[in-house]
């Protein structure tokens, strides 16, 4: 990496860190997201011990299914990297991200709890190690409603900025979104869904929370 990019990087820190609003919502921040990720497992564990409706998808009737967790894995994380990077460089990525990923679990969590669902018919297991770890020992299938996976990767469409990192990021978007569908992870229903969510929690925090401090 580049001297110059590491001295302006410590230089936006520096910088952002002074303002005392700025210190303060990060760090809440950091603290939901850590206590989000920690209420994962046990959430799931238990929502995947459950009896759910299934939907007629007439979109997962006619596309055959197919494991594609490896071009899955390699797109998302990309994706993550990438954001990570930008976040480096700019704190307030990493300030909108965090209050957004947080208001996105927790709308999703309240989703999932209120609409049971079984996955789809012919599901082919995601391999994530990754993502899977926080998810508890046993493999969850039944976190449908919205796709957390579509809903992040847009979530992370609008975090970034720079109409480049952006067109990279919407085309991993619909890719991972139609991969999905291939593996038969989630419904179409799911998919949409979660560019809904990906999208309104970025637009509430940057209202709300976040709005005095755009990326």
């Amino acid at each position: 990496m580049p001297q110059t990019v590491l001295i302006e990087a410590r230089q936006e820190w520096h910088a952002a860190w002074r303002i005392r609003d700025f210190r303060i919502k990060m760090i809440i921040g950091l603290i939901l997201v850590i206590a989000t990720l920690s209420s994962f497992p046990s959430f799931f564990q238990r929502i995947q011990r459950r009896n759910g409706a299934h939907l007629y998808d007439p979109i997962l009737r006619w596309l055959p299914a197919h494991d594609v967790s490896i071009p899955l894995f390699i797109m998302i994380w990309t994706l993550s990297l990438l954001a990570l990077f930008r976040a480096f460089q700019n704190p307030r990525i990493l300030l909108i991200f965090c209050w957004s990923y947080f208001l996105l679990s927790a709308l999703r969590e309240v989703t999932i709890a209120l609409v049971p669902l079984d996955p789809p018919a012919n599901l082919i297991g995601l391999v994530d190690p990754l993502s899977n770890f926080f998810y508890g020992p046993k493999f969850v299938t039944k976190d449908l409603f919205p796709s957390g996976h579509t809903a992040t990767v847009f979530l992370l469409f609008f975090c970034l900025p720079g109409k480049g990192d952006r067109r990279i990021a919407l085309i991993i978007t619909f890719g991972v979104a139609f991969l999905l569908l291939v593996q038969h992870v989630h419904y179409t229903l799911d998919v949409l869904g979660g560019f809904l969510y990906g999208w309104f929690a970025w637009w509430l925090v940057t209202r709300t929370v976040t709005r005095d401090y755009p990326a």
